[in-house]
């Protein structure tokens, strides 16, 4: 089974969701969300035969991800989409409790770099290297922007338990 090479679309069939659900978490849109990922993983496609160890997949369209993401924020500044709440089937596994719309409300308000930082941290689980990793910057940086942007949070959100909340 380890000379077996997984293909494309085998990939893109097992990994949708959970990388749809980066996704959301980076654009806080369903919509732009879906057209994040599908980009990325038309890109991913292209280079799909380069790409040697394909269990590293999910970090090459994460980082395709996030790099659109950071061009997509640089064009149009500090945008917040909101009016309404995603259907809950579409809402990448967050709850609908109040205090979580809360919280994901005040991380669409984050600068770009704070909120990937905490999603790649928090949701995806990472190490404070492999975020680094993600975002080509040092470790440094993850441990400041994630400092910065849990305590911008806790400000606004003095109520809730953010640590617990976020792990």
């Amino acid at each position: 089974m380890a000379g077996i090479e997984l293909g494309f679309g085998e990939f893109m069939a097992a990994r949708w969701g959970p990388l749809y659900r980066t996704a959301y978490l980076l654009t806080g849109d369903r919509h732009e969300a879906e057209d994040l990922l599908q980009g990325a993983l038309a890109r991913t496609c292209v280079r799909w035969d380069g790409i040697r160890d394909k269990r590293a997949a999910d970090s090459y369209v994460r980082q395709a991800m996030v790099n659109q993401m950071s061009r997509q924020w640089r064009r149009r500044g500090r945008e917040v989409v909101t009016d309404e709440v995603p259907e809950q089937a579409h809402d990448g596994g967050i709850g609908v409790r109040a205090d979580h719309l809360a919280l994901w409300a005040e991380i669409r308000k984050l600068p770009p770099r704070m909120r990937a930082t905490l999603v790649l941290r928090y949701v995806e689980d990472l190490t404070e290297e492999a975020t680094a990793r993600e975002l080509g910057c040092s470790v440094g940086s993850v441990k400041s922007q994630t400092h910065h942007a849990l305590r911008r949070l806790r400000a606004v959100l003095p109520t809730l338990e953010l640590a617990q909340e976020m792990s």
